[in-house]
């Protein structure tokens, strides 16, 4: 769910904002060494607008795009090019691709022959394809957010809009609704249990009656209200190998968990130290939870003392815009409608699970993508939304004048390493 999208075009005109409020910096360690601490984000840190204080956000969070181009804005309006230029080079030596304007703005501020990354930077953004389109959800399903995939293969999938969940075990889609269900998103398949979020995602009409939290179903075809801590809004769920649920909340920025029978929330992680919090994955041997924040990169969560840190990278690589997540084997497969180009990696993880040392992407800018989705991985492949709908609706579920509903497509990735010659 891209809750939280932010300009990618530098522009030469900022209005310089107070500096807000930054944390120290870690404690060194009795060893001499600086852990990968996570500093807390909240809505103060998007108002830094003053190049000291983005600069050591950018040092806090080295692998997100959207803090190195609020840099990057900062210092063009302070006209400050050789240090601008230097922050751009070092965007797209992570990945990141400027669209066209910003390639030619930059251009026009460089005297003589472009420099070679900024020559080469289009390339970044070149078409990947490599998935499949396999299901067709119909237009009636109003903005279709996630699916787990059935043992048979089938699919069941939330829908914001509608508010219902549409399967097509039978061969045909079929909806059912639910009572009290808001913005339903996140859904996931437990050992006879399958859970969905349910929450207020800004696409409820007003004064419309809903309920925060966990619809869960137990047997037959009938599911249970489970509500959520007041005032919390769940998205994005996961379900342990130990039957225990993690849900987060992207606007308020809690993660919490519940057994997985029972359910009753616990809060892992207050509001105020993560921003957005939304794609979630477990470690296979239980002991902590990765997670993405939107706009920073991903954190870990050790699930035994509550800490949280960042999960730091060996290789250059953008870790902010990460919507689904999953862990595959001992890579993170990450869907990231948040950068430019839009992409799905695969992050290759460190033995002890602390760092990452390698990144495969597995498909990228796809032609027939709108902006990719949540999904589930199924006997070796990532299925997933393709063609997102966020885009044909206003705030309170409207659709947007000139807008028409469109079918959704389920895409099959296979996320096996090809072999190479």
């Amino acid at each position: 769910m891209d809750m939280m999208r932010f300009s990618a075009l530098p522009m030469a005109t900022v209005l310089l904002a107070a500096c807000a409020s930054y944390p120290e910096p870690p404690a060194v360690t009795a060893s001499g060494e600086v852990p990968d601490a996570w500093y807390p984000v909240d809505a103060t840190s998007g108002q830094i607008t003053d190049v000291a204080g983005l600069e050591a956000l950018v040092e806090a969070f080295p692998n997100s795009s959207s803090v190195r181009l609020r840099l990057l804005n900062a210092l063009l309006a302070a006209e400050d090019l050789p240090r601008a230029l230097q922050v751009a080079e070092s965007l797209a030596a992570h990945g990141y691709a400027f669209s066209p304007a910003a390639r030619e703005y930059l251009r026009g501020q460089i005297e003589g022959e472009a420099p070679a990354w900024l020559a080469a930077n289009a390339q970044i953004a070149a078409s990947l394809a490599t998935s499949e389109v396999v299901a067709t959800i119909p237009a009636e399903a109003r903005l279709p957010e996630s699916l787990a995939v059935k043992a048979d293969g089938s699919f069941l999938v939330t829908t914001v809009v509608s508010r219902e969940l549409w399967s097509n075990s039978g061969g045909e889609w079929e909806e059912q609704s639910l009572p009290l269900a808001g913005n339903l998103s996140g859904v996931r398949l437990g050992q006879r249990v399958v859970v969905v979020a349910s929450g207020n995602l800004g696409m409820l009409g007003e004064g419309e009656a809903f309920a925060s939290g966990i619809f869960a179903r137990q047997s037959g075809n009938q599911y249970s209200l489970h509500r959520a801590p007041e005032g919390v809004q769940f998205s994005d769920i996961a379900v342990g190998d130990d039957a225990t649920l993690y849900a987060s909340d992207p606007l308020g920025g809690g993660v919490y968990s519940s057994p997985i029978e029972g359910l009753r929330f616990l809060q892992l992680v207050p509001p105020g130290v993560l921003r957005s919090p939304q794609g979630i994955a477990p470690s296979g041997d239980g002991s902590r939870l990765y997670i993405s924040d939107y706009r920073y990169g991903l954190a870990m969560i050790d699930l035994e003392s509550g800490e949280v840190s960042r999960l730091a990278a060996d290789i250059p690589v953008l870790l902010d815009g990460i919507d689904g997540l999953w862990l595959h084997e001992g890579e993170l497969i990450a869907v990231q409608n948040g950068v430019n180009p839009m992409r799905i990696v695969a992050l290759r993880l460190s033995e002890d699970g602390n760092r990452i040392i390698g990144v495969r992407t597995l498909e990228r800018a796809n032609p027939e993508w709108t902006e990719p989705l949540g999904g589930d991985i199924h006997e070796g492949a990532l299925y997933y939304i393709g063609n997102g709908s966020w885009d044909l609706f206003e705030e309170g579920g409207v659709l947007r004048e000139g807008s028409e509903l469109r079918e959704t497509h389920i895409r099959r990735l296979e996320l096996a390493e090809k072999p190479t010659d």
